[in-house]
């Protein structure tokens, strides 16, 4: 029985050693994940923009295929991340961070490289798509990866149901919004 508490002791020392060694790995996923969402969300936000832009500029023929971006639009993309982080971003990592499952340096590793990984790939191949999300399905996945009972489904499915919510209240929005914008337009310029 000596033997096997002196045998457990070790390999919780080791277990700790290693936790500690992905506490530093994990600065560094957070940083891939850091530009994972500067590659992949402010090029969503920016791309219409420059293409207004463009258009403002130089009328419907300046538009093409890759319409190039000043950088000066790129900082105010980069400054709206930043400016909707520091807003609600802590919100969204506490939720991801603590409330989908419990996680460790290794896990949390394990999540963040797998999510930006995702991100930068989309990304290269051009598909727009959301760094939150990526980053909820690989905690997910970490939390999957050990049971569903590791998992706090309240959590997920009040996540789900804002995912399932947002995309129609988005479309109903978007069309409430177009049709104030025209009606004040066109009350401007005459019928569009």
């Amino acid at each position: 029985k000596a033997q096997q508490s002196e045998a457990e002791i070790h390999t919780r020392e080791d277990f700790r050693f290693v936790e500690k060694i992905f506490g530093y790995l994990q600065i560094l996923s957070a940083c891939f994940v850091a530009f994972a969402h500067g590659a992949n969300d402010v090029a969503n936000s920016i791309g219409p923009f420059a293409a207004v832009v463009s258009l403002a500029r130089g009328g419907a023929e300046a538009l093409t295929a890759k319409t190039p971006v000043p950088i000066w639009i790129l900082g105010l993309g980069g400054a709206g991340i930043v400016l909707g982080l520091s807003m609600w971003g802590w919100r969204v990592i506490e939720t991801i961070g603590k409330k989908i499952t419990e996680l460790t340096p290794t896990r949390g590793f394990a999540a963040e490289f797998a999510a930006a990984t995702t991100i930068v790939l989309a990304s290269r191949l051009g598909i727009p798509i959301s760094t939150t999300h990526t980053l909820v399905g690989a905690v997910f996945g970490v939390g999957i990866a050990r049971g569903i009972d590791s998992l706090n489904l309240r959590v997920i499915r009040d996540i789900v149901s804002s995912w399932v919510i947002i995309l129609p209240a988005g479309a109903g929005l978007a069309i409430i919004f177009f049709f104030i914008i025209k009606a004040v337009l066109s009350s401007f310029a005459g019928p569009m």
